[in-house]
């Protein structure tokens, strides 16, 4: 990556912020450097125009636009069943709460009713989802600051994670598991049992690697005090998810606005007040005990019946079984696939909006009384953080930029939309 010398003196170039360029009045230049979009520690396709005194940033530039997928406008090309698949496209981390977010929305405007056991299952995926995020965010910043066993630990479990999800749905990393008004596939009893022996075994793993990291010299002198975001700012920027509440920031759309099954659950909100890479990370970690606490009441408490809401209401696509023995579920699934009547929605809006592992995601959803929506929109909170980095890096290190943006958990399919 060369370096290169930019032609405007320091005096004439935006401080931000209120940082002072001028202390160094002796040089009257800035460096110029690109970091991104190959740069292995942006973790996908960023790139960052950095403003640089020396070695400390005096400014940064965020350049978006790498991984442009059109995932909204898809939205309204695609039926409400259909667009599951691109969901799994946007946040590649955590698919599976990507399809919860969406077909909440839908439901939410349809005015569909699911059935018990599809919420608990719901519930059940989306808490290993943000798992399996916490374990790859963590175990990079892990990574980036030098602790690569840390890495290996995180890395080992979310294989555990991806065998869960091919148990239940087939697929391990692109999932397309929920429907509308229910779910791909029941719980398997070899799911269950899955599921029992994660909760069993994985409180040790993060027990080792808290041993590795939390007291870790090089880990904690590169984190804490570093990229500091203040309770007031968190709220002024509309941060959201682990990075408001380790400022301070209280706000759980599980707690607050309950959805699912959230309210039969016991778990905390896990929060800090310092507002460093530091308690970013602590914070993930601690979700991850509390997410697995859901987990467990879950599993031992799964309802029964069936996941969906019945090929009654025309509106969940009925079972392979249903579809090759049945003439009302070969006949619901010819309207609902085959023909171009589909299910009918209200012309109406709606917005509905989870707490996946990152913040708040949700979206909006414009019915035009067909199966494809007239406007689909998305609050992805990859987008609304990657604004938080020029603030929180400015009169940093170069050598902190990998901390900071490690800390953001930025993913870049939610950015170019």
């Amino acid at each position: 990556m060369p370096l290169t010398s930019s032609t405007l003196p320091i005096s004439a170039l935006p401080s931000g912020d209120g940082h002072n360029i001028a202390q160094d009045e002796a040089q009257d230049y800035l460096w110029t450097l690109n970091f991104g979009p190959q740069h292995p520690a942006t973790h996908t396709t960023l790139r960052i125009v950095l403003k640089l005194e020396g070695e400390r940033v005096v400014d940064a530039i965020p350049d978006i636009g790498y991984l442009h997928s059109g995932f909204e406008k898809l939205g309204e090309h695609l039926d409400y069943n259909q667009y599951v698949t691109i969901t799994d496209r946007m946040n590649y981390i955590s698919p599976m709460a990507n399809n919860v977010a969406w077909h909440g929305a839908v439901e939410k405007l349809a005015g569909i009713e699911l059935t018990p056991r599809c919420k608990y299952l719901r519930v059940i995926v989306a808490e290993l989802a943000r798992i399996s995020d916490h374990l790859l965010c963590n175990g990079a910043a892990g990574l980036d600051t030098g602790a690569f066993t840390f890495f290996l630990y995180a890395f080992n479990r979310r294989e555990d994670i991806y065998d869960i999800f091919e148990t239940v749905c087939g697929a391990r990393f692109t999932n397309s598991y929920t429907r509308v008004g229910g779910l791909m596939y029941d719980a398997t009893p070899l799911f269950i049992e899955k599921v029992r022996a994660f909760v069993r075994t994985f409180p040790r793993t993060l027990d080792d690697m808290e041993k590795l990291l939390n007291r870790n010299r090089i880990f904690v002198d590169r984190t804490k005090g570093v990229g500091v975001l203040s309770k007031q700012e968190a709220t002024n920027r509309s941060a959201t998810g682990p990075i408001a509440r380790a400022s301070g920031v209280t706000r759980d759309l599980r707690k607050d606005e309950p959805y699912l099954a959230y309210g039969d659950f016991d778990f905390k909100v896990c929060c800090m007040t310092t507002g460093d890479c530091y308690a970013r990370y602590l914070v993930r970690m601690a979700e991850m005990r509390e997410s697995l606490r859901i987990v467990e009441q879950a599993i031992e408490n799964l309802p029964s019946g069936p996941v969906d809401v019945g090929i009654d209401q025309r509106k969940a696509l009925p079972t392979k079984r249903q579809v090759y023995s049945t003439i009302e579920g070969l006949i619901s699934h010819f309207e609902l696939v085959m023909s171009n009547r589909g299910f009918e929605v209200p012309h109406e809006e709606s917005y509905a909006a989870i707490e996946s592992p990152n913040g708040e995601l949700g979206f909006y959803v414009v019915g035009d009384g067909s199966d494809v929506a007239y406007r689909a929109r998305c609050r992805p909170p990859s987008y609304i953080h990657f604004a938080l980095f020029p603030p929180l890096i400015r009169g940093h290190m170069l050598s902190d930029i990998v901390a900071v943006l490690g800390s953001l958990n930025i993913i870049a399919a939610e950015l170019d939309r």
